[in-house]
Parts: structure tokens; sequence; C-alpha cells
């Protein structure tokens, strides 16, 4: 019996020797050693740089930045950072009849993560301001006075064109490819969108010749809808575009136009998506709290995340870098940044606050009309998402708390030690 048994289990051994090395070798046989990243996947960039049409030239390389892990199958193969490579495929100076330059641009290529360079195509064209409608004016009016002089204005020439840094393109991969999972990382779990986004947030919006200005001090989380109900609860109105509407509202409304259009920033290639003004009732045209506000690419939760550039006007002047009039900004940005906060918790519009950094710290600064302001650096990140009852008497302390002086500003109770790090 017992020798029985041993002949039993030395077959047994005998066959898991045989076996099991021969069914590893069909496993690592079976593993696939490469990926295909498929023709057309999404790649989410950002220029690095100013092109303008007055300095740029056709074949110039240009780069851009991606802003968001490109990840297959649990692997990262792009990872947020990565420099893309593109060219300027065209330049059209301003021309006669008011027709504003042109800038075109392309992209080429980008690294992997381990290495390998693959094509990508994705392309942005950016037109200059136009003066047509400016110059037809022109002429009708001298038309009126003196209509010999009125083709004068057809050599009125359009504006120079600039493509902006932190204009967003989504590139695509041009073409089926193949890659090797040697070399290739896991990608993070739970990478969290709101510090992702913020990684690549620019410090400072842009005119439209390039110039930085105003810093950004503000992020919203919110749908569009709370977004404005908040802003409407707090007696915030929406400012004009700069559509002829403007000057009907100007010249019914004279110097208690509440609603004067406010200088056009460029955040991501864009204008602004929203104008918000609270004037003074005192001087309504010369001083105001205001801000401009950017819907970014990243949702936290599914719900959309906003950027914004707040400043409180103070009196109207002379200004600098070449414009007849502006705005004089209280230097204390932080201040404003503050307002705004518990001008919103006032009115239960906040779930929660908390200071956040930015990779770029904005201590000392210019606006783009040449005034100077100071900061901490930090940006208050606002939760404008529907208000839970529990939550509005711990809203109502951290008010407090947002209203105090930007030199000495004590913590919201929102937050955390660990929330309070050092700027990266």
């Amino acid at each position: 019996m017992f020798k029985g048994c041993l002949c039993k289990i030395s077959a047994y051994l005998l066959l898991t020797i045989l076996v099991v090395p021969t069914i590893s070798a069909q496993d690592k046989a079976a593993a696939p050693d490469h990926l295909f990243l498929p023709d057309g996947t999404p790649i989410p960039v950002q220029l690095a740089e100013n092109v303008s049409s007055s300095k740029a030239h056709v074949g110039d390389q240009v780069n851009f930045v991606v802003v968001r892990d490109v990840a297959l199958d649990g692997f990262t193969i792009i990872p947020a950072g990565t420099v893309a490579h593109g060219t300027v495929t065209g330049i059209k100076g301003k021309r006669l009849l008011g027709i504003g330059a042109k800038v075109s641009l392309k992209l080429d290529s980008v690294h992997l993560v381990n290495g390998e360079e693959v094509a990508i195509r994705g392309s942005k064209e950016v037109k200059g301001g136009s003066r047509t409608k400016l110059m037809l004016a022109a002429m009708i009016a001298t038309g009126v006075i003196f209509l010999p002089a009125a083709p004068v204005f057809l050599l009125t020439r359009g504006r120079e064109s600039t493509a902006i840094k932190s204009t967003e393109i989504t590139a695509q991969v041009d073409g089926t490819t193949s890659v090797q999972l040697a070399g290739l990382r896991r990608s993070p779990d739970g990478t969290a969108e709101l510090d992702e986004m913020m990684d690549y947030l620019p410090a400072r919006v842009f005119n439209a010749e390039g110039r930085e200005g105003d810093m950004l001090n503000l992020v919203f989380v919110a749908q569009p809808e709370e977004l404005q109900a908040a802003f409407a609860r707090a007696g915030w109105v929406k400012t004009d575009k700069w559509k002829p509407i403007f000057v009907w509202h100007l010249l019914r409304k004279r110097t208690n136009d509440a609603q004067l259009p406010m200088a056009r920033f460029y955040l991501f290639g864009r204008v602004q998506d929203y104008s918000y003004a609270l004037p003074d009732p005192e001087a309504v045209m010369s001083r105001r709290h205001h801000l401009r506000i950017w819907k970014t690419h990243s949702t936290v939760g599914g719900t959309p995340v906003w950027a914004g550039a707040a400043t409180h006007d103070v009196a109207i002047e002379i200004a600098k870098n070449g414009r007849l009039i502006n705005h004089r900004i209280d230097p204390a940005v932080d201040v404003e940044r503050d307002f705004v906060g518990a001008d919103l918790t006032d009115t239960a519009s906040v779930t929660r606050q908390r200071y956040i950094y930015g990779p770029d710290p904005v201590f000392q600064a210019k606006t783009a009309s040449g005034e100077s302001y100071h900061s901490d650096s930090r940006i208050l990140l606002l939760d404008l998402q529907k208000v839970l009852p529990a939550t509005t008497t711990v809203q109502s302390e951290a008010s407090a708390a947002t209203r105090s002086s930007t030199l000495n500003i004590p913590i919201p109770v929102s937050f955390s030690p660990d929330e309070m790090a050092q700027p990266r």
C-alpha cells in the first residue's frame, strides 16, 4: 500500500516537472511584446510659445506641450509634459482693405515614453483682427464731408496675427503605430484631474499680441448654470461684448453703464467665456470689481473647472503701452481674489474652498498695459456645486477668513494642514 502511494506521488511530481515549464513557455510565447497605438488617438497639447505674423517665417519650428497623459491598455504611452514638435506652414501679413494677417501651424511628431518617435497630425490657423468695418464706417463718414477723400481709407491695413502661448490643439496619432512594451510604465491609478490641470495652467493671461497680463487667481468648479447663478445672486452683472449693442447701452446710460465691455484677454488661445463686474454705485464706470472667466479642458467628477482673473478697477487713467485710456487697478490683487470668494460665500453659493498653487508663482508682475501688481501667488478654489443645507454654517465661517487682509490671511476652515504644502 505504502509503496503504491509513493509510486503515485512520484508520477505526479514527474508530470508537474514536465508540464509546468511547458505551460509557462506557452504563456510567455502568447504574451504580447508590443501594443498597437491606433490611428487618430487624441493627444491634447498647448502651444508653448507665441508665434507672431510679424516675426515668424514659414518653416520655423515651434514647440507644443502635452497637457494630459495618453494611455493605452493601462500603460502610459505619452506622459504629460512631453514636448511635441510642429512647424509654421503659412504666414500672411496684414493687407489692404482692412484684412488682418494670418498664421498657420501644424503638428509633426512627438516622442513616446520609451523614446520612440511617432508622427502626429493637427493644425491651427489664427487670423488677425479685421479693420474692414472700421474702414467702411470711416469712408461713409468722410464721404458725407468730403467725398474725394473717402477712397484713401481703402489703404487701411488689418491687424497682425499672433498664435498665443497656451493655445489648445487636439493632435492625433498619424497612422496605427506599433509600440514596444519594453520601457513603458503602468499608468498611475486615480490621477487627480484638478492636479493635472494645475500643472499646465498658465500663471497669467495674455492680450491679443501675446503680452502677459493679469494673473489667474481663482478656480471654480461648477456647471455653467451654477456659475452664472452664483454671480447673479451676489449682484454681479455680465458685461457687454464688443458688439454694436454696447454703443446703445453707453448712449442710453452714459456714466451709469454698468455693462461697459472689458478688454479681451486670452487663455488657451481664446477670449474669456464670461466677464463679470460689480460696479461702485458712486462711480460706475471708473471703479468696479471685475473678473474674466475661462472654461478649462478639465473636470472634477464630471463637473467643469473654470479659471478666473480678478482685479479691482479704482480709476480711469491715460494708459501705457500705446493705449489711449485704461482702468487703473488696485495693485494688491489678492484683496480682490478674497473679495470674490467672500462675496459668493455670503450668498450661500460656495460649498468648499481652499487655496491651491500653480506651477509658476507670481509675486510681482505687470498688467498688459504696464501697471505693477503684487500677490502671495495663491489661487482660491471655489466649489460652486449645489449647496447642501448642512454646510451653510461652515461656509459662513470661511467667509470671514477670505475677507481678511492678503498680508496675513488665515487658513480657511475647510483647509487641512496637508493642503497648505509649499508651492511646487
